[in-house]
């Protein structure tokens, strides 16, 4: 299939796309560290409370969500946590006293509401990072992380000028590093100390 050919009326450069993007981050970002809503900071202090007392941590995420969901997966393991990537082949049955860490921006995807539902019959414990509170995903939840982002078909950029669901994906992957680094720092933990877990099969 060919691409799209259309003319575009004025192209931005390369450095203007990324102050948009930037922006966008930073703006996002704001409304999660402001002092305006308390709530925020308990949704954060929740889900790092769950992630630092799993038995075991299960990650997942479909398409893009799912991709920066495996980049916090890799610092998790090298924080010590016993981590699983859902899907992959060995992976095992996830049962109580575990936590699965799910993101999905319209929180209705089918397959991570399914997997969800699986988890929570078995006493795991879901958290979940999404742009919808009153989602399938955020009910079962035990812990919400709510991104105030475009999900993926929102496409009259209203809260955001890229293309889907970028901007959700983007926040997924700095949410997941400041919960690492929330960890990293409370375990007292050196990056000396840390790096022995890095992988030496590359």
């Amino acid at each position: 299939m060919s691409a799209i050919t259309n003319t575009p009326t004025a192209t931005p450069a390369v450095a203007e796309s990324l102050a948009t993007i930037a922006a966008e981050q930073a703006g996002v970002i704001r409304q999660l560290i402001g002092q305006t809503n308390p709530a925020l900071d308990a949704q954060f202090d929740a889900a790092v409370t769950w992630l630092q007392n799993a038995r075991r941590i299960f990650v997942l995420g479909a398409g893009r969500s799912g991709l920066a969901l495996r980049m916090s997966a890799m610092r998790l393991m090298h924080l010590g946590f016993d981590v699983h990537v859902v899907g992959e082949v060995t992976a095992p049955a996830i049962s109580k006293g575990d936590v699965l860490l799910a993101a999905s921006g319209s929180g209705t995807t089918a397959a991570i509401v399914r997997a969800a539902e699986t988890a929570t019959a078995v006493g795991a414990v879901i958290v979940t990072i999404t742009t919808s509170p009153s989602s399938r995903l955020a009910e079962l939840s035990t812990a919400t992380v709510v991104i105030p982002a475009a999900q993926k078909e929102d496409h009259a950029d209203t809260i955001s000028v890229q293309y889907s669901g970028s901007l959700f994906e983007q926040v997924v992957l700095s949410v997941g590093d400041a919960m690492f680094h929330t960890l990293w720092k409370a375990s007292g933990a050196t990056a000396e100390q840390l790096w022995p877990r890095h992988a030496n099969l590359e």
